[in-house]
């Protein structure tokens, strides 16, 4: 028998991120028992993931120290871990927890490599892969320029809430300046095994802009099917970035289109929100493949999607406080543990939908959103309203 202090079935994978319901949903799809540890602790995770352990959140970045104590606990010590977003800014960290366990995922090296702007610009170059320029100060760069020309981003941030129109000409420690182009925000996701690539899909994904978070993260549909030569240019992109980065495991590279103008913006070393959109049938489960080929397997073969899926993020428009007893749709996920009190510009859910294409898709997750919005703006004064979400609609 266990011990009284343990579960009856120990966890066999943790699983970490900036919130992790959906790397315990994909655990969950391949036969795992996940353990889950993120800065929201939803209800939906909750049941995907035992335990599922929140940690303090500060400006929605992984607290290394409360991260370590949660990993120290029993029941998960020596536990294999699979990470998500939350360690682009601190590989020092992984590279600490991969001392202790075995980390499924690119080491903390590559992850350096893959987030330092200015040496992967500088790899870009040499591989010949267009991107927008770098800097760390913007001398001599007249003020029209600056704020239509230029992004200020954090190093290793995710998400899009961190980046902003450049105001300032010297990027603060931990900065720095992106040039700015125009077109259509492209992701792919693909598996490495430190040498070669497999192509999951092609995403396109798109902002929810906010009075101050103009470039935060909207939502994703996929797959998209891009002209034959487009497809493969940005195939051929990412097998040459496998490569030189020595990428293993589920990654994306993000790219900006505008007809045939392609310029890569950044790489994602570690699975991230389109797990949403293409974990599901008639796909195997992408947490297998995810384990696998970070061991130096690929798949030699993947299915074709039917249909397309969107997954869009619904954002507090005013301070809210959701009451107790929330029955949530059925198209919703990442559902706030209740009663819960959510500032303006967090995070409330997310929305999913299916259509016969990207657009379709999308448009029936926005309507959707639409409604979950005027059903909770019709229960009061959004700062002092005790929301009773309870809306039946089909899944």
């Amino acid at each position: 028998m266990p011990p009284a202090s343990l579960p009856a079935e120990r966890p066999d994978v943790v699983v970490v991120a900036l919130s992790a319901r959906a790397l315990a949903a994909a655990a969950r799809r391949a036969g795992r028992r996940p353990a889950a540890i993120d800065l929201f602790g939803d209800e939906d995770t909750k049941h995907l993931a035992d335990p599922c352990v929140r940690l303090p959140s500060a400006g929605l970045r992984l607290d290394a120290g409360a991260l370590l104590d949660a990993l120290a606990r029993p029941e998960l010590r020596d536990v294999p871990l699979v990470y998500g977003a939350g360690f682009e800014d601190d590989p020092p960290l992984l590279a600490r927890i991969a001392e202790d366990r075995p980390v499924f995922g690119n080491p903390a090296e590559v992850v350096a490599r893959a987030k330092d702007p200015f040496a992967f610009a500088g790899l870009l170059d040499r591989l010949g892969i267009p991107h927008p320029p770098v800097a760390r100060a913007l001398a001599g760069v007249s003020p029209d320029t600056l704020a239509d020309g230029y992004l200020l981003k954090r190093i290793g941030g995710s998400g899009g809430g961190h980046v902003a129109v450049a105001s300032i000409r010297q990027a603060p420690p931990g900065w720095y300046f992106q040039r700015r182009v125009r077109g259509e925000s492209v992701s792919v996701l693909f598996l490495g095994d430190g040498r070669r690539s497999a192509v999951i899909g092609i995403s396109r994904q798109w902002t929810s802009p906010a009075s101050s978070t103009p470039y935060r993260y909207g939502g994703v549909a996929a797959p998209l099917r891009l002209p034959k030569p487009l497809g493969a240019s940005l195939r051929d992109m990412v097998a040459r970035l496998t490569e030189a980065l020595g990428l293993v495991g589920l990654n994306s590279a993000d790219f900006l289109v505008a007809g045939p103008t392609v310029h890569l913006l950044e790489v994602n070393p570690r699975p991230g929100a389109s797990l949403d959109v293409f974990d599901r049938a008639p796909m195997p489960p992408l947490f297998g493949l995810h384990l696998d080929a970070c061991a130096g397997g690929l798949p030699k073969r993947l299915p074709t999607f039917w249909g397309c899926r969107a997954a869009v993020v619904h954002y507090a428009a005013a301070p809210i406080l959701i009451g107790a007893h929330v029955r949530w749709p059925a198209w919703t996920a990442d559902r706030p543990a209740t009663p819960a009190s959510i500032d303006e510009g967090q995070p409330i859910v997310t929305v999913l939908a299916d259509g016969a294409g990207v657009a379709s898709a999308r448009r029936m997750a926005e309507r959707r959103r639409e409604q979950l919005a005027a059903g909770l703006s019709r229960r009061g004064t959004p700062a002092r309203r005790q929301a009773a979400v309870m809306m039946e609609m089909p899944p």
